[in-house]
């Protein structure tokens, strides 16, 4: 029989795929996620939460590959305070930050900061290199009119004039905020800053200054900042300047304050400057996400006011009815202000587009946990945009502000910060593409290191790094400035040929196989082998009884006898694999270590198991040694003296590794010495033993066993792929490097190189041990060692689940390996599993690519691969996603890299020996195939993913085990017995012929 399908194979096609169809599930969200969200009204935001938590799974969650709309704005910010410094320059007066950071033992402040009064076309420049279209920055009311009121400060007007001159001569569009917190300290002192009823016209005077001189040159106006945080925590908790502690009363009449300001500015701007500056005024409204901590109807309306008491206390009154929220009002009666119905038509629509601000300072640290109502908090930015555009009329909305943060001490490579970047601007192209928000532009915050606020400057959210210590204050591009320029470059992720999915088949022969790392063993004997004798009581007890003393003869043990193996065989056909990747375990067959005491019904188990997949046409490929938790599957003898840090293991393990020969080799054509070794957890000296026992192994085979069973043999290296966090960072990819060499190159190199441990390795080493208390010594292998060992493969046989994002600058302590000197990153766009096991397919192209370009054009194997669910269906759509993709990228390492590629397993068969991770689920001692054990068959039955251009070739039929022959051949003693009782028959009937006829002769 040749394999399932052979007769007709494609080749394999090296061109990409325009329109997958048949190659990749479709990844097409239905039209709920298309079209536009209906007109908002007060609560049509609640259907937010329900509406993602049915969106399908896990396509909503991929990476959308596409551009944003043509003219859509990209920019970035800073904050007066934040940034100018020079708090005593050019007449500026004193803010209330100020003041704030000048009390006694207060952290550092803004007075110089990042000094950008003094470098106005230093960060011009910045800019320019950015490519952005805007540049959002803020107005200090204090440097206009020191006082907060008349005189203005010419020198303060010459600046902002000199600022806007050189945006307009760049081609950059100002987007101009009047008051960012910095509130003049003499109106604080003269009147109580917000909390009088007196500042909403002082604000309006301030704001015509502002319009008068430049309105010319400015289309987009924000009036406020946050009120949330100028309100709450600057009146209400005092956690912020003024730092008054009035409590929530005050704190929402200040709120009530600042929504009066807003609204007179805007009627200021529409009434007198609209018509000849032809600009724009919105507010700058800042809020968090909220998920429930379960979907019920409770928590969803907990979740909504959570966000009508931070957003929609300014965001309702303005783009609704000039009114609080509902909420807001029915559980804060007294304490919250009224609008009269004047005030009502006055406030109501006094925003010319939605200004949103979202990041981690600002829309979480500062959330006061009371407003949470139990819920949790997310950054789903995504979910937020949704939310507002069903809440409050689908309006345009401009992201203002937006980014997360990095440690201080990071300097020029912000992994952290480019990932979250990432996903906010990734949630923005969703919600503009798959949910219909009208989203018209963008805006890193920001656009330069600088103070931030209460976190001083212990954290840094600029693009550019700012040495606070010098004197020049030079601006530095981090790796985020070359991530964002080209982001801007190409108007958001399009396509790229290597993101699409290729058709293609693989070669003839492909091994197609399915791992279980320990097979079931149940060697239970049937009822035909027991040797005692039972009688029937058919009169009283209706039960067998056993006759004591009286016993039958033993009949020799068969291989059908053992039931568990019928079952997993059958289970192994339904899926059409080729190829069945299980371990042995030496500590049960060698239960001493040596061949003192063999356990020979599971050695008969293991032959009867192997000898059962032959005859279903399933090659068995069988591990000597793979590590578990327990004494690491060594016996006891072995784990208790030292493991694989002694010497005697090694020999211990060529023993062994021969008895399975002579025992099993007649079986097993397919050896692996040991499975995925521990590199994480192995000592240099036990690493250095392991990779000797391997080697011998290799050579006992190669001379004593290949001739006659004539197999292959070599060892499987766990090998998950490791890419550099930054990806222009020469640190980043030299780091990415050196964990490659030590998870892989460690044990790879001898066997697969040169004999030696690699050289990266060796000086690491040296160069830690030079400052280290502690001294790592890496063996040395001898020149016969190196010999012995160098060479000792057939094959390179890997198991690869998912990749790793590496750094070299200390972000996050929990994640940081000091002796290695790596941060661990995570790209939060990927997909995770439930154990936030990382989805990237392209990691095992890359993988394969690198071992090709390292070692050399090998036979090559990927012995394992898989990810792990959580037992409900709904995620085993995730290792359809899995499987389908993992094995394109195999594919393109086939088709377009040139790898030598032979096989594929799925890690893993079934969920009762590896939950989690089976093709089959296990429930109530039943075996029910996943749909993806059924996906990955058809893709077996595909030879991979032919299109229809893809040429057919008829590959030549596999050569057959012959399993009626391989009957015979393992039942030799019984053929002969058959033989000589049919010859004894024919020579019986042809005496009793022949007598018969001379008897007959004689009575004639």
């Amino acid at each position: 029989m040749g394999r399932r399908g052979a007769g007709r194979r494609e080749a394999p096609s090296r061109r990409p795929a325009g329109s997958m169809g048949p190659v990749v599930p479709v990844l097409l969200l239905p039209p709920l996620l298309l079209g536009r969200p209906l007109l908002g009204a007060p609560g049509h935001g609640t259907g937010t939460w329900s509406r993602f938590a049915r969106l399908p799974y896990p396509q909503d969650q991929l990476f959308l590959h596409d551009t944003f709309p043509d003219g859509f704005l990209w920019g970035a910010g800073s904050a007066a305070y934040q940034t100018e410094g020079g708090w005593r320059q050019g007449g500026k007066g004193a803010s209330i930050w100020d003041t704030f950071a000048h009390r006694p033992s207060a952290p550092a402040g803004g007075d110089v900061a990042s000094d950008s009064y003094n470098n106005l076309f230093r960060d011009a420049e910045g800019l320019r290199r950015l490519g952005v279209s805007h540049y959002r920055f803020s107005l200090s009311w204090a440097r206009l009119l020191p006082n907060g009121t008349a005189p203005v400060n010419p020198a303060g007007l010459a600046h902002y004039s000199r600022l806007l001159g050189h945006l307009r001569e760049l081609g950059i569009e100002p987007v101009v905020t009047l008051y960012h917190w910095d509130l003049p300290q003499g109106l604080q002192d003269a009147f109580g800053g917000w909390a009088s009823p007196v500042l909403p016209q002082l604000f309006r005077d301030y704001a015509e200054l502002c319009f008068r001189h430049f309105g010319g040159q400015v289309r987009y106006w924000l009036t406020i900042d946050n009120p949330y945080v100028v309100a709450w925590h600057g009146y209400g908790t005092g956690q912020l300047p003024p730092g008054v502690r009035g409590g929530p009363r005050l704190g929402y009449r200040a709120a009530h304050h600042l929504l009066q300001a807003h609204a007179k500015v805007w009627h200021l701007y529409n009434d007198h400057f609209r018509l000849t500056q032809r600009g724009k005024v919105s507010i700058s409204l800042s809020s968090h996400w909220i998920k429930p901590q379960r979907m019920t109807e409770k928590n969803i309306k907990e979740c909504q006011k959570s966000l009508d008491f931070v957003l929609g206390w300014f965001a309702k009154p303005i783009f609704i009815d000039g009114d609080y929220p509902e909420s807001m009002r029915s559980n804060l009666s007294s304490l919250l202000p009224e609008f009269s119905e004047v005030e009502k038509k006055y406030v109501k629509g006094t925003a010319d587009f939605f200004a949103l601000s979202f990041g981690a300072t600002l829309s979480f640290q500062l959330l006061d946990s009371y407003m949470k109502f139990q819920q949790l908090e997310s950054i789903s930015l995504r979910q937020l945009l949704y939310w507002i555009s069903s809440e409050y009329n689908n309006p345009e909305i401009f992201i203002v502000e937006n980014s997360w943060f990095v440690s201080g001490s990071t300097k020029r490579d912000d992994a952290k910060y480019i990932y979250y970047l990432k996903k906010f601007i990734m949630e923005t192209l969703k919600a503009i593409r798959y949910d219909g928000v009208n989203v018209f532009g963008y805006t890193v915050w920001s656009l330069l290191d600088g103070f931030e606020w209460h976190r001083g400057y212990s954290i840094r959210r600029g693009l550019f790094y700012v040495d606070f210590q010098s004197h020049d204050k030079k601006l530095m591009p981090k790796s985020s400035v070359l991530f964002y320029q080209k982001l801007i470059e190409k108007n958001g992720f399009p396509p790229l040929p290597e993101n699409q999915p290729i058709e293609g088949t693989f070669p003839c022969g492909f091994a197609w196989g399915i791992v279980d790392n320990y097979i079931q063993v149940d060697t239970t004997p049937s009822q035909f082998l027991d040797s005692n004798v039972y009688v029937w009581d058919v009169h009283r007890t209706k039960k067998l009884i056993k006759l004591d003393g009286v016993f039958t003869s033993k009949r020799k043990r068969h291989c059908v006898d053992f039931a568990a193996i019928r079952l997993q065989i059958s289970l192994l056909q339904e899926m059409h694999v080729t190829h069945f990747h299980f371990s042995l375990k030496w500590s049960l067959i060698l239960p001493l270590g040596n061949l003192s005491l063999i356990n020979h019904t599971l050695v008969h188990y293991y032959q009867c198991f192997a000898t059962e997949l032959l005859r279903v046409n399933i090659t068995p490929v069988v591990a000597l040694w793979q590590p578990t938790a327990e004494n690491q599957e060594l016996p006891v003898s072995l784990a208790k003296y030292g493991a694989w840090e002694n010497m005697e293991t090694v020999q211990a393990f060529v023993e062994y590794a021969k008895f399975c020969f002579t025992s099993l080799g007649d079986h097993v054509k397919f050896w692996i010495t040991m499975n995925e070794p521990p590199v994480k957890n192995l000592t240099y000296t036990a690493g250095h033993n392991l990779l000797k026992a391997h080697a011998k192994a290799w050579h006992l085979y190669d001379k004593e066993f290949r001739r006659s069973q004539k197999g292959k043999i070599s060892i499987a290296l766990q090998a998950d792929w490791v890419e550099p966090a930054c990806p222009f960072s020469r640190n980043d990819q030299e780091v990415a490097d050196r964990i490659l060499e030590f998870d892989i190159g460690w044990l790879a190199e001898p066997i697969f190189g040169n004999g030696d441990y690699p050289q990266v390795m060796r000086e690491w080493l040296h160069r830690r041990n030079g400052v280290d208390l502690y001294n790592f010594h890496l063996p040395y292998f001898s020149e016969d060692e190196k010999k012995l060992i160098k060479g000792s493969f057939d094959f390179f046989a890997l198991s690869h689940y998912t990749t790793t994002l590496v750094g070299w600058e200390k972000e996050d302590a929990v994640k940081y390996d000091h002796y290695l000197e790596v941060q661990m990153i995570n790209d939060i766009t990927w997909l995770h599993s439930p154990s936030r096991a990382a989805v990237v397919p392209w990691g095992l192209r890359k993988l394969l690519k690198w071992v090709k370009s390292k070692y050399g054009d090998l036979p090559t194997y990927v012995l394992a691969n898989g990810i792990d669910d959580d037992q409900n269906m709904v995620h085993d759509k995730l290792r359809v996603y899995y499987i389908q993709n993992y094995i394109n990228e195999a594919l393109k390492a086939y088709t377009l890299d040139n790898v030598n590629l032979q096989g594929y397993f799925v890690y893993s068969f079934n969920d009762k020996t590896a939950p989690k991770y089976g093709l089959y689920s296990y429930i109530a001692n039943q075996y029910e195939p996943k749909p993806s054990m059924k996906h990955y068959r058809e893709i077996i039955d595909n030879n991979g993913f032919p299109g229809p251009e893809t040429p057919e070739v008829l590959c030549p039929e596999e050569s057959a085990l012959c399993p009626e022959c391989h009957f015979f051949r393992t039942r030799k003693s019984l053929l002969a017995f058959i033989s000589f009782i049919f010859v004894a028959f024919i020579v019986t009937i042809f005496f009793i012929i022949y007598y018969s006829k001379r008897i007959e002769r004689r009575y004639k």
